[in-house]
């Protein structure tokens, strides 16, 4: 299983992109794959769910983990496949679906293709309550990686705080702080970014 896939998108279509990583092409399907930009110059970060079928292996990527834990809860829910979770995604209004699904509003969520009232009423009953711990207004992962804001050396700690069990809204806090820190080895950034989770 793949957490993620860090590679220069290369093609955009309606429905998926295409991520160059390592000299492989990964067509990822996507909510919104305009919110990406072909540029081989860019390395970016996109959170994988892979769906293994006896027809298809599929990937489907997200610009953050909160997106990715979103889908994953979704596509737990009965009725509710990977197409029809992608496009509840496609809205990004992350913080309505939420408020919706905790108030119960069931019209807020049959204005998606696919969900009826009782599909909608089955996505309250299994998700009520459980969206309340994922950051409603997490940081996109899916920059670039090389560039001035987030270097390669930082990018890695980063990964690495995330491997070390720290959740995405702890690390985003700590981020900006990071990244004011030039020309740091990953051992540094990952030194200071522990100093910084503990305070």
């Amino acid at each position: 299983m793949f957490e993620f896939l860090e590679g220069t998108v290369v093609d955009i279509t309606p429905t998926h992109i295409v991520l160059l990583v390592g000299g492989v092409g990964y067509l990822i399907n996507t909510a919104d794959p305009y919110r990406f930009n072909v540029d081989e110059k860019k390395v970016i970060r996109v959170y994988i769910y892979q769906s293994v079928s006896d027809t298809a292996i599929l990937l489907f990527g997200f610009a953050t983990i909160e997106d990715k834990q979103i889908f994953e809860k979704l596509i737990s829910v009965s009725g509710i496949g990977p197409k029809s979770a992608l496009a509840i995604l496609a809205g990004n209004d992350r913080d309505g679906l939420i408020t919706a699904i905790n108030n119960e509003d069931v019209k807020f969520l049959t204005k998606f293709p696919g969900v009826g009232k009782k599909t909608a009423r089955q996505i309250i009953l299994d998700m009520q309550g459980k969206l309340d711990d994922i950051a409603t207004n997490g940081v996109s992962l899916a920059q670039p990686l090389g560039s001035n804001e987030k270097s390669p050396e930082l990018a890695d700690a980063l990964s690495a705080l995330e491997a070390l069990g720290y959740g995405a809204k702890q690390i985003a806090a700590i981020e900006p702080d990071l990244v004011k820190q030039a020309d740091l080895s990953t051992d540094e950034y990952l030194s200071l970014g522990l100093k910084l989770l503990m305070h």
